[in-house]
């Protein structure tokens, strides 16, 4: 993509990889960050250094943000310097914020005659530039259509619609499947290791039945989707049962009964409330009632 124009604010581990991403492919890539030792490293990979927040923006028509949070970046972006630099240019914004956050920025943007386009990287740094790197995308379309080609330089993207915060509430569902996910497999590290058995042996075994895992997620989402769930492979009777075992075997065992305490009792709730006979996933039943 040579004689393509974008800047990139924010050079933290993931930052730096965006930039990155758009040196290998050819971009003229502009940086800025409040560690300059940050920006040097960037530059004698071929970037060129801004001064300044508002010059980085001045540079390109295209400038992503990748900070920790929108907190931060709207610490570095609303001021003076900046929003005067803003009218006619695209602002892409990788930092991880909430959708109301999300909104909220893309207003802003627009009232200094700017576009904002939020998305989320579903990937680790060392994936961003390659097929494994999934970005999503929402906001101005039109915005979004012009910087396709440049986008893609980062990964397989995706649009999911105008109203801005539409990436940020997918980015929020994935967390906290990844949240369950995370601390659902160190418990069971934990029984694994405490019984003598390698955690690693452990992770190779849920390697090889992932599949299995991918497909019972699109099944989830489908039955919630429709909101029927009376036709169940497992009950919630069963996984509740099942779950106040993991409890008793955790105390036995001596081990944190954290995790497998809080899941019995949400399935517990669920049975209580008359959603036994049903499939697992009509736990959502009871989590859709915030008291």
């Amino acid at each position: 993509m040579k004689g393509t124009k974008v800047s990139v604010i924010g050079l933290g581990a993931m930052g730096s990889a965006l930039a990155k991403a758009f040196i290998s492919k050819g971009a003229h890539v502009t940086v800025w960050n409040r560690n300059t030792e940050k920006v040097q490293a960037m530059v004698a990979k071929g970037a060129t250094a801004a001064a300044s927040a508002e010059d980085a923006i001045a540079a390109s028509s295209l400038t992503v943000i990748c900070v920790s949070d929108y907190k931060t970046a709207d610490k570095i972006l609303k001021n003076k310097a900046v929003e005067n630099t803003l009218s006619g240019r695209t602002l892409v914004q990788l930092s991880t914020g909430t959708p109301k956050e999300s909104r909220e920025a893309a207003a802003w943007a627009q009232q200094h005659g700017a576009v904002l386009l939020n998305g989320d990287i579903l990937a680790w740094p060392r994936q961003v530039g390659t097929d494994a790197a999934t970005i999503t995308f929402s906001g101005n379309e039109k915005a979004y259509n012009t910087h396709a080609t440049t986008l893609k330089l980062l990964g397989s993207t995706s649009f999911l619609g105008e109203e801005p915060g539409q990436s940020s509430v997918l980015f929020a569902a994935v967390l906290a499947y990844l949240a369950g996910s995370w601390i659902g497999f160190v418990h069971g590290a934990l029984i694994a290791e405490n019984e003598g058995f390698p955690p690693e042996k452990f992770g190779e075994l849920i390697h090889s039945v992932s599949p299995m895992l991918a497909e019972e997620s699109k099944h989830m989402g489908r039955v919630i989707d429709q909101n029927k769930f009376s036709d169940p492979e497992s009950t919630v009777d069963t996984t509740g049962h099942d779950l106040h075992l993991l409890v008793q075997h955790s105390r036995e065992a001596g081990i944190s009964s954290e995790l497998p305490e809080f899941a019995a009792s949400l399935f517990q709730r669920a049975i209580d409330a008359g959603y036994g006979k049903e499939e697992h996933a009509a736990i959502i039943k009871v989590l859709r009632k915030v008291s």
